[in-house]
């Protein structure tokens, strides 16, 4: 089994996210079914389909959910000394040919925002500077385009301090 590295509060929102599913929102839904299925001829019954619909999408969530939790290694990416480009880092890169810079944070799939700059440690731009220090240098081949990258600056930003899109028990439900 391929383990999923993530940070801890990552980790404790995944479970958070699990919990809240299997102990508030099955039931309540599971509950709503019941009381649709009473009113009669389920052939017709749009509440009965609905709710089941609903238990469906519930438990679909919570196999993906135990199969992350499973899966996953949690990482304190403070623990590293980031002099190279690992799990947690923050790296300022410049684009050689435009003279373009860009900043991004390596950190876990279920963590990633891309358009925050929270790219997930599996994407190919990820891949390509993990490992590498500050003046190296690197090429990425994109569906479009070959890109050349030199690293400036590697540093440690929490990642949940960057993130822009924090799912909270409103965001869990399924209504």
């Amino acid at each position: 089994m391929n383990k999923e590295p993530m940070s801890i509060e990552g980790y404790d929102l995944l479970v958070e996210e699990f919990k809240f599913l299997l102990e508030v929102e099955k039931p309540k839904v599971a509950s709503e079914k019941l009381i649709a299925a009473a009113q009669g001829d389920r052939s017709e019954n749009a509440d009965y389909h609905a709710a089941k619909e609903k238990l469906r999408f519930i438990d679909k969530r919570l196999f993906y959910l135990n199969s992350m939790m499973q899966k996953s290694l949690i990482i304190d990416p403070c623990e590293f000394p980031h002099a190279r480009v690992s799990f947690g880092s923050t790296v300022k890169i410049v684009n050689i040919d435009t003279d373009e810079e860009e900043v991004y944070t390596l950190c876990g799939v279920l963590e990633s925002e891309p358009e925050n700059g929270l790219i997930s440690i599996h994407s190919p731009l990820a891949k390509a500077m993990l490992g590498k220090e500050v003046d190296d240098e690197f090429k990425i081949q994109l569906p479009h385009a070959k890109k050349h990258y030199e690293i400036l600056e590697i540093e440690y930003k929490n990642i949940f301090s960057l993130k822009k899109n924090i799912r909270t028990k409103a965001d869990f439900s399924f209504h």
